[in-house]
């Protein structure tokens, strides 16, 4: 079995802490048992998803989104942080350095959606493994009209909704962004793409998108980024064969549509 260190190493190798924002919290979060006996893939760590790694004797959570993301100013018995200690499960998060590194959140969202020649839209720089890395992945498409790639992107994300404003223009290039990446509007407009895909948009940028002649597409925080989860328990089933690894069942959207 692989020592913490040694997983927390590997998944650097993935997505170094180095690129992700300054205002992150990536890397060891949560440190308890030095020897991995398993590992539960998920969004985010959630009291359900602490009970579920138990359950399947994972004692370590790899996940998106940092359990400690703001300082702590007080710990409670009930908050997850404080979950994890008592149950022994340690937390390595991955968050902006796998949004932006390669084979991470957005390559494998631009995957999910069957884009094709996919590249880092604005690219930030070179990792130290000489890897490009950057935020937003454009790509292209066969030529649909907006309406229909809506549609598309509903059922390539299983969501239970999509909001979406028109561009008014047939689509061929697009720009994804798995989560909040709904600033990038005008950058990605100004590159040419006919269509964006992200989350969290609010009302003005969609009336921006329509102006810019960009179809905007919210398909939710959720959808857009879990795909990646079991890309993750993938890549750590290969580095380490004799490690259990599972993607969490138990972790669902939390927004749901009446």
């Amino acid at each position: 079995m692989p020592s913490l260190t040694e997983l927390a190493s590997y998944l650097e190798s993935i997505a170094p802490a180095q690129i992700a924002e300054s205002w992150d919290n990536v890397g060891v979060l949560v440190r308890c048992a030095q020897e991995v006996t398993g590992v539960l893939c998920a969004l985010d760590i959630t009291p359900a998803t602490v009970r579920e790694a138990r359950a399947v004797g994972c004692n370590a959570i790899v996940s998106h989104h940092p359990v400690i993301f703001r300082p702590l100013k007080e710990l409670r018995q009930g908050d997850v942080p404080a979950l994890l200690v008592r149950e022994g499960v340690s937390a390595v998060c991955m968050h902006t350095n796998l949004d932006k590194a390669q084979g991470g959140v957005n390559d494998v969202l631009a995957q999910t959606l069957g884009l094709t020649g996919v590249r880092v839209a604005s690219p930030e720089g070179i990792d130290a493994q000489g890897r490009e890395y950057g935020l937003v992945r454009i790509g292209s498409i066969a030529p649909c009209r907006p309406e229909r790639f809506a549609a598309f992107v509903k059922d390539a994300l299983h969501c239970p909704g999509v909001r979406y404003v028109s561009g008014g223009r047939e689509i061929r290039t697009v720009a994804v962004g798995g989560g909040a990446c709904a600033d990038a509007l005008s950058e990605i407009a100004a590159l040419g793409c006919d269509a964006f895909v992200t989350a969290d948009v609010k009302y003005n940028a969609f009336a921006d998108a329509a102006a810019l002649g960009v179809t905007l597409v919210d398909a939710g925080h959720f959808e857009t980024e879990n795909p990646v989860c079991a890309v993750l328990a993938e890549k750590l089933r290969t580095a380490f064969p004799n490690l259990t690894v599972f993607v969490s069942e138990s972790h669902e959207d939390p927004i749901k549509f009446a």
